[in-house]
């Protein structure tokens, strides 16, 4: 074969080799080609309304929002002498909870409320040393767990919600301070993400947090039993939405909390 012959063969291979499709020498299981990177300067360019909108925007910046009681948290003086603090940790059913002033439930005690509306249990486990340990509290109240459900920062299994509600309450014992698990409150549906079905998930969690709180010496406070309707959902008489308490709702859950509150404090320290 001539010099000549033998180059275009030779090109010939290499073309065919470089150009014919991969689906074709491998079979549907040819492997993907990596996507593009963008240049930053690229990014740099869309304006952050184009891939987020706010919400998802603030869980990238701040995800477990810090910012929201850094500067009361900072603020706060030691308790008096004969006074044990408490903190409330959860989300907007706890954020909604009125503590002070002429109808508040909790009058001149030095309860603190710590509940960011939406939050979710990885949220609270993020901020749990800034907004309860680095506070100094005799006791923490942790109600939480409705919005991993409604999958506020993506889907979670039950699992995923006990270990977080485990790893707050294993913090908190760690560094003496006494634990109160709360039921999640009762929900038919959630207006904002319908369709779920949350009431057997809510009951299914509750179930394992009381048994997991009895065999650990925390003191379990069930309100969804008390609050409840025949659907497992929370009923018109207690809230609008069929999720938040209105007053009749927290009224429920006062005298609740309170007697779990004064159980917790008479028992020593979890270690």
């Amino acid at each position: 074969m001539s010099g000549s012959k033998l180059r275009a063969v030779l090109w010939t291979g290499v073309t065919f080799i470089v150009f014919f499709p991969l689906n074709t020498m491998y079979g549907q299981n040819a492997p993907a080609a990596p996507a593009p990177a963008l240049a930053k300067s690229t990014l740099a360019a869309v304006p952050p309304r184009c891939i987020v909108n706010a919400h998802d925007q603030e869980l990238l910046t701040d995800f477990a929002n810090l910012k929201r009681f850094k500067a009361d948290d900072d603020a706060l003086t030691p308790t008096l002498p004969g006074q044990d603090r408490v903190v409330f940790m959860g989300d907007s059913i706890t954020e909604g909870w009125k503590f002070d002033g002429p109808d508040g439930s909790f009058q001149r005690k030095p309860y603190l409320n710590r509940g960011i509306s939406g939050q979710t249990t990885p949220q609270m486990l993020l901020r749990f040393r800034q907004d309860v340990i680095d506070l100094k509290p005799a006791l923490v109240v942790i109600l939480a767990g409705t919005n991993d459900i409604a999958g506020n920062t993506g889907p979670m299994t039950p699992e995923q919600t006990e270990e977080n509600l485990k790893s707050m309450a294993d913090l908190a014992t760690a560094n003496g301070i006494r634990v109160v698990l709360s039921s999640i409150l009762p929900a038919f549906d959630y207006p904002w993400s319908p369709g779920l079905a949350p009431a057997p998930k809510i009951a299914e969690i509750n179930s394992w947090m009381s048994a997991y709180a009895a065999e650990k010496g925390y003191v379990y406070v069930d309100y969804w039993s008390a609050m409840k309707d025949d659907r497992g959902g929370l009923p018109a008489t207690l809230s609008k939405d069929g999720v938040h308490p209105e007053p009749a709702g927290y009224a429920v859950m006062t005298p609740l909390a309170e007697a779990g509150i004064q159980k917790a404090m008479q028992s020593a320290p979890q270690h």
